[in-house]
Order: structure tokens, then sequence, then C-alpha cells
């Protein structure tokens, strides 16, 4: 490592960690510029993750979300040319930070996932009349080996909580979030719908069966996994279910 790049690499660390021993050559006046420059580089960030995360912060309350995020940035530092990335984990923090509140993470997650899906690359959903057009001749061999292209930037997780009403409820300032939790577990989709990042709730195998397909996953091997989970019966009713859902909702860009 050039000599340079050694006093880049020590001032990060100072700057991240305010504990560690300054250079032995700085004297009071380098110190204080230091944390000018600190205090300069901390807020910018937590105003980006401010600006990604405001239900979050309404949620948690505006001192709770500093710490929680000042805390990420100095355990998670980012290295992303924008700033726009300074949230990746974020959820993963507010899992540790605010464990009995798992709501938060969650939330945490739906703000990322639709920041992340509104830069998404741009493409064109297939068409239900076009889906039907290439898979009018289908033999049962060839529905079972069928493979969907899904909506770049399209985010899964299971969640815990009803979203749709705490997302609704933090929408302006001073009002009371409204906490639900499931009677099940579910799986939170996120995608982008034209220009508008969007998420529904959908129930945990048809999330699991999505994110197979996501992975190259046929739709037979799909419906296999639904048939261990459900039996036959309720699988065959989901299988049809969700691939028509898949499509209106404009999920699918290809099929083949």
């Amino acid at each position: 490592m050039s000599a340079l790049a050694q006093m880049q690499e020590a001032m990060l660390s100072n700057i991240l960690d305010e504990d560690l021993p300054l250079p032995g050559h700085w004297n009071k006046r380098h110190a204080a510029g230091l944390a000018i420059y600190r205090n300069n580089y901390r807020s910018a960030l937590i105003d980006a993750l401010r600006s990604t995360f405001e239900r979050t912060e309404r949620l948690v309350g505006e001192e709770s979300f500093a710490r929680a995020a000042a805390h990420h940035l100095i355990a998670k530092p980012p290295s992303s040319w924008t700033l726009d990335m300074a949230g990746a984990g974020f959820d993963e923090t507010c899992v540790q930070l605010f464990a009995g509140d798992p709501e938060v993470a969650e939330l945490a997650w739906l703000e990322w996932a639709m920041h992340c899906a509104f830069v998404a690359r741009d493409v064109a959903p297939l068409e239900m009349a076009d889906f039907a057009t290439a898979t009018a001749a289908f033999s049962e061999q060839d529905w079972a080996g069928l493979r969907l292209e899904i909506v770049p930037g399209t985010g899964l997780r299971t969640v815990h909580h009803d979203l749709k009403p705490l997302w609704t409820s933090l929408a302006a300032n001073d009002v009371q979030p409204d906490i639900q939790r499931l009677p099940c577990a579910m799986c939170a989709v996120v995608w982008r719908e034209g220009e508008r990042p969007v998420f529904i709730l959908i129930q945990e195998e048809e999330g699991d069966a999505l994110s197979a397909m996501m992975q190259d996953a046929t739709y037979g091997e799909a419906c296999e996994m639904l048939v261990d989970r459900m039996g036959e019966e309720q699988a065959i009713t989901l299988a049809g279910a969700m691939l028509g859902r898949w499509l209106s909702e404009g999920l699918v860009t290809r099929a083949a």
C-alpha cells in the first residue's frame, strides 16, 4: 500500500471512529478541523438516510432514528460513489437496535426495497394476451418447464405485520402509526409499476414460489415445492392463481 493510500485509510478510520488516536504529528487545530469534517460527513449521510427512510423516522422518532443512523453509518460505512446507496443494510441494523419492535425493521426494508425498485432498469411487462398467445400450444411438459423473467428491482421479504395500514398511516407527520400484527406470516413483494414503486402482501408459500422462479426455477419445480408445503389440492389452486396475479400485476417481463 502506498503512503498516500495509508494516509487516506487512516483518515477514513478517524472519521468513522472518534475514539481512535490521532496521528502523532497533529496539533489541536488539526483535531478541531477533523471534528468539523466528521460532523459534516455524518450529517450528510444521516440526511441521506432520512430522505430514504422518511416513514421509518416517523415511526421511531427523530432522536431514535438519528442514533440508529449514526450507528449504521459507523458499523457499515458506505462504499458506493452515490449517497443513494448509504441505506443498504439499514433494515438489518434496525433488527438489532429495535429488537422489541420488529415492525421497524420490516418498514425500513420496505422503504429500501421501494427505493431500489424506483431506480431499477426500465422494462415492459408481459401483457396477459401476449402470454396467452405464447403458451396457447403448451403441452403439460412445456408448462412444467416454463421459466419467467421478473421485472428488475423486485424485492421479497417475509413479514409479520400488515404493512399497508402502517405505510398509509405514516404518510404524514403527527399521525399515530397503525401497527397491526398479521395472523400468519406473509410475503411482501415490491416492484415498480410505471414510474411508481408499489407493493402487495401475498401468501408466504406464493412468495417462496416467486423467489424460486426469480432464481431460475421452472414453473413445475415451483409447483412441486407448493405441493410439498401445502398438499396437492391447495397447491394446484394456488399455482394457477399466483401465475395470473403475477401477470396482471405486471411482474413478468418474459415467459419461455
